[in-house]
């Protein structure tokens, strides 16, 4: 059976990175956006991040512009914004299609682990979350609007 680690994406510096790279860690992917109504819920995927990494965790963002235009920039702009408003130090990939004709194959791996209300595999808006064991499968989606910090507990029984 496929897992994540079956696919390769790219970084922000258009690199391969193999998903493999993560086995045996619990992941935390969102597709996000730097000018959205949800962007400071990049606060709480860093404070996540900072509690949890060190037992595991990893959080993967994929910047996305296909929700009204809210991720114009390059990778670079966005890696900046990042940086410097929210102080990010988890990984954020190039920036990709989720949706339609172009969706890139991880993205519609993850759609089709976890379809979201009533069977729609779409990405709803911008930060919308999947959790995956660290066997590499694709165990929760969350809605947009679902904050970091109401993950946690489900974070934690998958790290121990």
């Amino acid at each position: 059976m496929k897992t994540v680690y079956d696919f390769n994406v790219k970084d922000a510096d258009l690199n391969e990175v193999s998903l493999g790279e993560y086995q045996d860690k619990v992941l935390l992917v969102v597709n996000v956006a730097s000018q959205c109504g949800l962007t400071p819920q990049y606060k709480g995927l860093q404070e996540l991040y900072e509690k949890y990494n060190s037992n595991g965790l990893e959080i993967l963002g994929f910047p996305c512009n296909q929700f009204k235009g809210q991720e114009p920039g390059t990778n670079e702009e966005i890696q900046f914004f990042c940086t410097e408003k929210y102080n990010v130090s988890f990984k954020i990939f190039n920036k990709i299609d989720v949706n339609g004709p172009n969706a890139d194959p991880f993205y519609s791996f993850l759609k089709n682990q976890q379809p979201g209300i009533l069977g729609t595999k779409n990405i709803k808006w911008n930060f919308q979350k999947f959790l995956v064991n660290k066997n590499g499968e694709v165990i929760k989606r969350y809605s947009p609007t679902t904050l970091p910090e109401d993950i946690e507990s489900d974070i934690k029984s998958l790290l121990s």
